[in-house]
């Protein structure tokens, strides 16, 4: 293993050891019964043997005999209530790690920029959640008990074996067994390479899926199925490629495991038998001896097992370890002003220049533009000019200089995230619903929007510790509950206020379950128009004081537009939008107009004024109009 390998080992130790000292209260009290269980469980065959040495002999009456296996049921319900105990501090604790790692692994992704999503797969996002924390959750539980149950059985059998048997039958007896051990620290540095190799074709394999289930009506609307699948079959093979590699290798160390154990069983049997044949060994010894050979080799496949098991954890911290290790681009630094904590919605650009990476050619160059509190801006352009790359600016989406952009005269690094992003409705390009209720969806910016639970299942022991009595408990819960459903009425009137603003709402009655209906992932059970309209009424609904809309109007029909564009006016008042469109009909009435190409302001001012300079926008005004009616002469 390279420098480097060592070095990931240690980040990914360091990284799974903090949640572990989280939970060490209920590790120490699951490893000290695990070990009260293996210690009574070594006097099981003493008990056994005595009993069979006081038969042979004569010297045991049925007393002794009720008396042993009296000790023999203790001990069975000693290590029956044992192992309930270490499973459930054990297993518990690490059923806790996996759900902490799992938040804290969706927070902080959730923190990551753009950049981060551009850069990382969704599969591979996606395998972190599932086959990496399965593998931690082994690591964590089971790993740990197999390797404490293997090390501190092996030894309290091996002293007891050397003790109370035979020292030579011993060393003869676990000779193999060192065999085992020098090989299952070079099984674990291989099984550790293999699994993450495993691993990563798993998350290709999820990609490529979950691309696929995404994109399945362009595969079927170029009839690409066949093309997709013999891709897929590809990513697939190299898949069970990686897996098999380490079947294989479990398929060749498993049964050699087994045959260790066979030969140290046979030394047993011919050694010992010859010591009891010489009248060195009690048959009662020797029986408890072949007893504790048995109870090695649980702690010998235990072993194997736990190295596996580790391995594969370890491969797996290592990964999710990284992804901890990267810094979102974009978060409040020093120079962030706690202070400021709202917008009013004066908008200035100074100057702007912005590539997205260093070797690539400049979006937007010298960019400047001020945009008072509630006036309307309008930007147009050919596709690819840099329109939507401002509004990605604005939200900070992307670092930016000091200097470049302000609001209310507040530079944005200057600016917390949560109340810059709080204080600007956004709607994007595409248009993106979360698969539930139209309500919901459109709900989704307002601020404390919570669903009313139903059917909440009441536990006795939770309302006990909580309240005085059930009774009371009852009435404050169906307090809360009508609370919260004045609130969601409430939230249903401003919802249907947001959709008429935006020209859905006739649309959304027309449903048998209206605002309850349930959309597909990503919206797609209602039309382009539709969910173009829902995903500006989630917006109105924010009431934030500045609106980007980013050709937001393109899937709908002029009337339907003219009718949000007026509504637009009426509620807007007072407050800052900007509008990014190709139409001209959309932003005729803003304020201001600015008119890109390829990342320069070529054009800026009324409607009129650049209808009379008779440039870029008058062409594109002309070719509309011209375009607007040879379709009305078609229809």
């Amino acid at each position: 293993m390279g420098k480097q390998g060592k070095e990931k080992n240690k980040k990914g130790a360091a990284f799974i050891l903090k949640y572990l000292w989280r939970h060490k209260i209920a590790y120490l009290i699951g490893l000290v019964t695990l070990f009260v269980v293996d210690f009574v469980n070594l006097y099981i065959p003493q008990f056994t043997g005595e009993i069979t040495d006081g038969l042979t002999v004569g010297n045991m009456d049925r007393d002794g005999v009720i008396g042993n296996v009296l000790k023999i049921l203790l001990c069975g319900g000693i290590i029956m209530i044992g192992r309930f105990m270490w499973r459930y501090t054990l297993f518990g604790s690490c059923r806790k790690i996996e759900y902490e790692i799992r938040v804290d692994l969706y927070e902080h992704l959730s923190k990551q920029s753009s950049n981060f999503f551009n850069n990382n797969k969704t599969g591979d996002l996606m395998s972190y959640f599932t086959n990496d924390l399965g593998a931690i959750r082994q690591a964590v539980g089971m790993s740990v008990i197999s390797a404490f149950d293997a090390s501190v059985m092996a030894v309290m059998v091996l002293i007891k074996m050397a003790v109370y048997v035979n020292v030579p039958l011993t060393v003869l007896a676990v000779l193999p067994m060192v065999i085992i051990l020098g090989g299952g620290i070079y099984y674990g540095r291989i099984v550790e390479q293999r699994y993450d190799e495993k691993q990563k074709a798993f998350s290709e394999m999820s990609d490529s899926v979950q691309e696929t289930i995404s994109g399945i009506r362009v595969i079927k609307a170029f009839v690409q199925e066949e093309q997709e699948l013999k891709a897929f079959a590809k990513i697939n093979a190299n898949n069970k490629k990686k897996n098999m590699s380490v079947v294989k290798l479990m398929a060749v160390v498993i049964p050699l495991l087994g045959l260790l154990i066979g030969v140290s069983s046979v030394i047993t049997l011919v050694y010992g038998g010859s010591l009891v044949l010489k009248g060195t060994l009690t048959p009662g010894k020797f029986v408890s001896f072949h007893s504790y050979l048995n109870m090695l080799v649980w702690p010998m496949l235990a072993a194997g097992e736990a190295i596996t098991s580790f391995s594969q954890g370890m491969a797996s911290m290592k990964r999710i370890g990284e992804i901890f290790d990267v810094t979102p681009e974009i978060a409040d630094t020093k120079e962030t002003d706690s202070s400021i904590t709202g917008l009013k919605g004066a908008v200035s650009i100074k100057n702007l220049t912005f590539r997205y990476k260093e070797e690539l050619p400049a979006v937007l160059e010298n960019v400047s533009v001020d945009i008072p509190r509630g006036s309307s801006l309008a930007i147009i352009g050919r596709t690819g000019c840099g329109k939507s790359t401002i509004a990605d600016l604005l939200l900070h989406m992307y670092n930016v200089e000091d200097g470049h952009i302000f609001f209310d005269g507040h530079d944005i690094n200057t600016i917390p995230l949560n109340t810059l992003r709080s204080g600007i409705a956004y709607v994007q390009q595409d248009n993106f619903l979360f698969s539930d209720t139209l309500q919901t969806n459109i709900a989704f910016g307002s601020r404390g929007y919570k669903e009313l639970p139903r059917n909440k299942r009441i536990d006795r022991r939770i309302v006990l510790s909580k309240a005085d009595s059930l009774e009371a408990y009852l009435e404050e819960e169906l307090s809360k509950r009508e609370s919260l459903a004045d609130k969601i009425h409430d939230d249903l009137d401003k919802v249907m206020e947001a959709a008429k603003a935006a020209d859905i709402h006739d649309n959304i009655m027309e449903f048998p379950k209206g605002y309850a209906t349930m959309v597909g992932e990503r919206g797609v059970t209602v039309s382009g128009g539709q969910k173009q309209r829902s995903s500006i009424a989630r917006a109105l609904m924010k009431d934030a004081p500045i609106l980007i809309l980013d050709d937001a109007l393109s899937a709908v029909d002029t009337d339907t537009e003219d009718n949000i564009l007026n509504n637009l006016k009426r509620l807007r008042q007072g407050k800052t939008t900007i509008i990014i469109a190709h139409r001209i009909s959309t932003i005729e009435h803003c304020d201001r107009i600015m008119v890109l190409d390829d990342g320069h302001i070529v054009e800026y001012g009324t409607h009129n004024e650049l209808l009379a300079l008779h440039g870029r926008y008058a062409e594109l005004y002309e070719k509309q109009q011209l375009e607007g009616n040879e379709e009305g002469e078609t229809a």
